[in-house]
């Protein structure tokens, strides 16, 4: 088998992958059922809605693209035809996380392709020193296949939800902040939406790639800069899907968070329209959210090896 850098001629195997997966293609009417219908019948946005950019050769590329042109990594493995594929970020982060490279996707038609990918991968990490990957906490076979590999837990991270409210917080300042450079949250921390890697989370969020399909733009997001006691944030605030008063949250912050800044987020997301914030941290954030926060089932492990 050999293993290479993804390039746009793979989009089409790749996008199959990952497409072979789903066992069901559906939309929603207008009315709110749910039908079934062919993988054919639906627009892009549609295909997305099914896992994102890699259900579709169309958002494929584009995210491919963007991977190649500095944002990640990006590998094949072929024997005749694209046996797997995976991708991942250097990311440098704060304790615990550290430098490091995360695998955010491992896909493979058989044991032995997923197999030689992740010895690559392996690789990859032995220049950086830490290799991670997430999973939720219920999938069993997914952790039970990078156990083997040596990678254990590092952190458990939960979905919490909290009302927005607006408060007298005090002094801060919130301006809109467009430059997707990740440079600027180098060895920063994301103590608020962290279920990846923060360099991950920052390309999918703050890179603006999806004006080509206008239901994705159309879902408000607002990407912020937030000064609070002098601290230093980048926060988003995504409106959630179905949920235009709800919103998912994610922050990188310079410092550790404080309870100052995460009152300025739910004061500033109240008064931007919505009322309750999803917000994803581990057992410390948590804590300092409080008896008013509301534990979801959704859970999450990061799990780590150094190399």
């Amino acid at each position: 088998m050999d293993i290479r850098p993804a390039t746009l001629d793979d989009t089409s195997d790749i996008s199959q992958l990952f497409i072979t997966n789903i066992d069901r293609w559906q939309r929603m009417t207008a009315d709110g059922r749910v039908e079934d219908l062919p993988y054919s019948d639906l627009c892009i946005y549609e295909r997305w809605l099914h896992g994102g950019a890699w259900m579709s050769i169309e958002t494929g590329a584009i995210w491919l693209s963007h991977l190649l042109g500095g944002a990640g990594l990006a590998f094949v493995v072929e024997e005749e035809d694209i046996r797997g594929y995976a991708e991942a970020f250097i990311s440098e982060e704060a304790t615990p996380y550290k430098y490091h490279l995360h695998i955010s996707k491992l896909i493979a038609k058989d044991d032995t392709s997923r197999d030689v990918l992740m010895k690559h991968l392996l690789s990859q990490a032995g220049g950086i020193g830490r290799l991670t990957v997430a999973s939720t906490a219920y999938d069993q076979e997914k952790i039970g296949f990078y156990r083997r590999y040596s990678l254990n837990e590092l952190m458990q991270i939960q979905r919490v939800n909290i009302s927005a409210q607006g408060t007298n917080v005090g002094f801060y300042k919130v301006t809109k902040h467009d430059n997707a450079d990740a440079r600027q949250i180098l060895d920063w921390q994301m103590p608020i939406g962290r279920t990846e890697s923060a360099r991950q989370h920052w390309e999918e969020l703050w890179a603006q790639l999806w004006h080509g399909v206008p239901q994705i733009t159309a879902r408000k997001i607002h990407r912020l800069r937030f000064n609070v006691g002098g601290q230093d944030a980048f926060v988003v605030v995504q409106e959630q899907l179905y949920n235009p008063r709800g919103a998912e949250v994610f922050c990188w912050t310079s410092k550790a968070l404080t309870s100052h800044l995460i009152a300025a987020i739910r004061d500033w997301s109240y008064k931007a329209g919505y009322r309750s914030l999803t917000m994803a941290v581990n057992n410390k954030v948590a804590s300092m959210l409080g008896s008013e926060s509301e534990t979801t089932a959704h859970q999450n492990v990061v799990l780590a090896c150094d190399i």
